[in-house]
């Protein structure tokens, strides 16, 4: 059996571990964020939640559509979706709360378990299939009713009465009956589990009976050899069909470890979606294009890890990238241009995993990867300077992208005098257009910003933060190209003068 709700033919996988390009994007979109309000306490949500957005990018346009239609089930359905949720749990739980540690070593141990636990798994199966019966005409995707229909069908009246009727039998109320027969040596060989005979016969019978049917023999009650022996042989004969049982329930484990697995991603949304609903922040499902066609244009794009942090709704973005493969972000300190860097990143991946995004409508073709390259403050686990420190993780990106990915690049080369590092930036911008690779650059290096308008202006889309003549900032961007100032004045006004007040002494 498979949920078969992150993909429409195979299960979902965790990631065993991040990339180090990964870790970055991790780091500088401040994921953390995003999946903390996602997973609250909940750490197989943060897990499902990171794997799920890091590794989306490999998905197809198939793919996303098909979470995109479970995803807004579990939206009309958010109840009905944490039941099944909440209720895998309990399997999982009982699992623990079943097992009996070194008993476990034994046929008997085994089988008493499984079947204390099988029993217990018989109440959730129940309490699962009432939810199918319930619900199923409540959902319209692919992936919810294939789930629910096959419910219904695996877990019918039929199936636990059966169960029933196996578990009451393997209480062995009548003993055990087994039998064998002698292999090499007179050694015991094949011993079976028998079914116990069937009701005692009538009194009369028993009265005229003239004696055992078969040979038997009594223990002693302090023989603890014989007593040992005797278990040995009994579990000797318990020992196949307390693996199958075991094997049954570690099926029906499985089952539902991959359920919860899968679902915690859309429980994860949900939780997503109430906390930034509480805030007036909109969402939308967006639209994916096809890989390569650089098409990108999105109404009201924020950044919800902002808009989380402030505990209120944030400007948004409104901006048609069309085909060009470069978008130059400059603008004056404090104006939104690293939000709209981390907006872009996050929309992308979190269009690709199958969710909704912070915006109004978003419209992007598919990634084949997404790469972070932000400056970054020395600190005391630097072992060279911080120009150097920045080439190394060029280089690492360099050894792991490929065509039809984005790279976000924040106040990147700025690190060296601002002629060599427009230079190294003119030159790995070209390189990464020429392997037809997305770029957006937030830069204050003017002469590397000119000098992309001159040479490049039909390529790229130039976007400016917007500055009103008295200094404030409306965190917006606008179209418009780069200007030869970093407006140091607002610097020195928000130091040194406080209402137009010199605050210096001299």
């Amino acid at each position: 059996m498979k949920a078969c709700l992150m993909h429409h033919d195979r299960d979902f996988e965790l990631l065993p571990a991040l990339a180090p390009y990964q870790s970055d994007v991790r780091g500088d979109l401040e994921l953390d964020t995003l999946l903390d309000a996602m997973a609250g306490d909940d750490e197989l949500i943060c897990n499902v939640a990171l794997s799920a957005l890091m590794d989306s990018l490999g998905n197809d346009g198939g793919t996303i559509l098909y979470r995109q239609a479970i995803l807004r089930d579990a939206m009309r359905n958010p109840a009905v979706t944490r039941d099944l949720y909440r209720l895998a749990g309990v399997a999982l739980e009982g699992k623990r709360k079943h097992y009996f540690g070194v008993f476990m070593n034994y046929p008997s141990g085994i089988l008493h378990g499984s079947m204390e636990l099988m029993q217990m798994l018989l109440e959730v199966l129940k309490a699962v299939r009432q939810i199918a019966d319930l619900h199923l005409g409540a959902f319209s995707s692919a992936g919810f009713s294939s789930l629910l229909a096959m419910l219904q069908a695996e877990f019918g009246d039929a199936y636990f009465d059966e169960i029933e009727h196996h578990l009451s039998v393997l209480k062995l109320k009548s003993g055990v009956l087994e039998s064998a027969r002698l292999g090499q040596g007179n050694d015991g060989t094949g011993y079976v589990l028998r079914l116990p005979r069937d009701t005692r016969p009538a009194w009369l019978a028993r009265l005229l009976r003239r004696g055992p049917p078969a040979y038997t023999f009594r223990i002693a009650d302090r023989d603890e050899t014989g007593a040992r022996a005797l278990s040995q042989l009994r579990d000797q004969g318990l020992n196949l069909v307390a693996n199958a049982l075991a094997q049954s329930t570690e099926h029906i484990l499985n089952f539902f470890e991959m359920l919860r697995t899968e679902l915690a991603f859309y429980v994860g949304c949900l939780n997503l979606r109430e906390r930034l609903a509480a805030l007036g922040a909109p969402l939308a499902f967006p639209v994916p294009g096809e890989a390569g066609r650089h098409a990108q244009r999105f109404d009201g794009l924020y950044d919800p890890c902002l808009a989380l942090q402030m505990g209120r709704s944030v400007v948004g973005n409104t901006v048609d990238v069309g085909s060009r493969a470069l978008v130059m972000i400059t603008g004056a300190n404090q104006g939104g241009k690293s939000s709209f860097l981390r907006s872009i990143g996050l929309a992308q991946l979190m269009m690709q995993s199958g969710m909704f995004v912070a915006a109004n409508a978003f419209t992007a073709d598919l990634c084949s990867s997404v790469f972070t390259h932000y400056k970054r403050e020395e600190d005391n686990t630097m072992t060279s300077g911080k120009f150097d420190e920045e080439l190394r993780r060029m280089s690492r990106i360099v050894d792991a992208i490929r065509p039809n990915a984005m790279v976000l690049f924040n106040e990147s080369f700025a690190s060296t005098n601002e002629r060599e590092g427009s230079e190294v930036a003119r030159q790995v911008v070209k390189a990464l257009l020429s392997h037809d690779i997305k770029v957006y650059f937030v830069t204050h290096l003017y002469d590397f910003a000119h000098g992309i308008a001159t040479s490049l202006s039909d390529a790229a889309l130039f976007l400016r933060a917007e500055r009103r003549p008295d200094g404030s900032r409306t965190f917006r961007l606008v179209l418009a190209e780069p200007l030869d100032t970093s407006y140091g004045e607002d610097l020195y006004r928000e130091v040194f003068l406080v209402d137009g007040v010199n605050s210096g002494q001299g």
